[in-house]
């Protein structure tokens, strides 16, 4: 089984901080911090975010499922922002061209935030979402609450993250 590639914390703010168009720059930081899949990211529509509670609503995810996943409090202006004079049907990330962000131009604003940071992991826009999940478990969360954040069937498919950051293995250090 190929473990996944999970970004720093630093490694996250470096992409982030080298996007500057601000729509993009929010969709990215909000997949990271919501643990979103590309799919899910350019499929959002206004009335899937509730703001006064930091949940989205994903609706018919990967698998036909419906789950709530988190907010970053610190997006909640930026989204304010995003929403003001949309309809609750709109999408929440518009195309130049109006219609949805798709998702190949996603992916093509992550990859090109990650060259620009001078990043050489193999990362994908899916490698936010397994540092969204590896991040949560280096801080303590429950594994069981990861799955539920990420709509995991089988909590097998979680423990992939446990592998990747366990806390304990970092603070050991090589007799060397």
């Amino acid at each position: 089984m190929k473990l996944p590639v999970v970004l720093s914390r630093k490694d996250i703010i470096e992409i982030i901080n080298k996007i500057t168009n601000t729509k993009h720059k929010l969709l990215i930081s909000l997949s990271y911090g919501a643990g979103l899949r590309v799919s899910e990211g350019v499929n959002l529509k206004v009335q899937d975010i509730d703001l006064d509670e930091l949940t989205i609503h994903l609706k018919q995810a990967k698998g036909k499922k419906d789950r709530i996943t988190v907010i970053p409090a610190k997006l909640k202006t930026s989204l304010q922002n995003l929403m003001a004079g949309k309809m609750r049907g709109d999408y929440l990330f518009e195309s130049e061209r109006g219609g949805k962000l798709t998702e190949r131009s996603a992916q093509k604003v992550f990859s090109n935030a990650l060259k620009k940071a001078s990043i050489s992991k193999p990362a994908t826009f899916h490698s936010l979402r397994h540092s969204f999940a590896s991040h949560l478990l280096e801080n303590g969360v429950d594994v069981r609450y990861v799955q539920e954040l990420l709509g995991h069937t089988n909590i097998r498919t979680t423990q992939v993250y446990t592998q990747v950051t366990n806390p304990k293995i970092k603070n050991i250090k090589s007799p060397l």
